[in-house]
Order: C-alpha cells, then structure tokens, then sequence
C-alpha cells in the first residue's frame, strides 16, 4: 500500500466511522446497550451504513470510554454524559485560548521588532 491510497487517509482520521457497534462495545468492555444509551443521550451520534447500522469513530470512542469510566463509578449516565460533553467544549475552549495567546505574543513578537533602538536611545 502507497501513501497515495485513500484507505490510509481514511484509517488515520479520527472522525472516520470505522467500527461497528458490536466491535465498538468489545473494544470499550461494554455492551451494544451502553453504546444505544450514549446515543439517546446524545453525547455521540453515529454515522450509519448504507445499511442502516451504526457506525463509530475513534473519537466517539474515546468519548465513549471516558463516559463510561464514570458509570463504571456510579455516575448516572445522564450526568457522565453532561460531564464528558462539558469536559470536552473546556478541552476545546483551552485549545482555543492558547492559539489567542499564541497568535498575540508573535503579534507583540512583531510589534516590538520593529522599534529596533527605541529602550538605548532613550537612556542617552
């Protein structure tokens, strides 16, 4: 297989919906019921099959494990839902935060760049 090949994009994208339900439930421990009940709760939202079957991403698996680490605890799963979706738009916030500050220092970065000799000339 070359580089070239779309399968290779498709199998490093998070977001590709490249698991059954089935084999979702045997990766995360957990049953197709689980998965059923995320959904409904709409935490994920799988993409389906041309025939109809629900179909996952990495990333909504990821989600997935993490809500169900907090029922594993005894969280409700309404609530571990509301807390994984709210983890994740703070983790997404943070993201974005940090490219602001990012993006401002190198402004600055520029800003004071071009005074050149502006702090020695004026102790002179």
């Amino acid at each position: 297989m070359t580089s070239d090949n779309p399968l290779n994009d498709r199998l490093d994208d998070d977001d590709y919906p490249a698991y059954s339900m089935g084999r979702a439930a045997e990766m995360l421990g957990t049953t197709p019921a689980f998965l059923r009940a995320i959904g409904e709760a709409r935490l994920i939202t799988p993409l389906r099959s041309e025939g109809g079957h629900r179909r996952y991403s990495r990333y909504q698996l990821r989600i997935a494990a993490r809500a169900r680490e907090l029922v594993d605890k005894g969280t409700p799963i309404e609530a571990a839902c509301r807390i994984v979706i709210l983890e994740d738009q703070l983790e997404e916030a943070q993201r974005i935060n940090a490219e602001y500050r990012r993006a401002a220092d190198e402004s600055a970065g520029r800003a004071g760049a071009g005074t050149g000799s502006g702090t020695a000339a004026g102790s002179a």
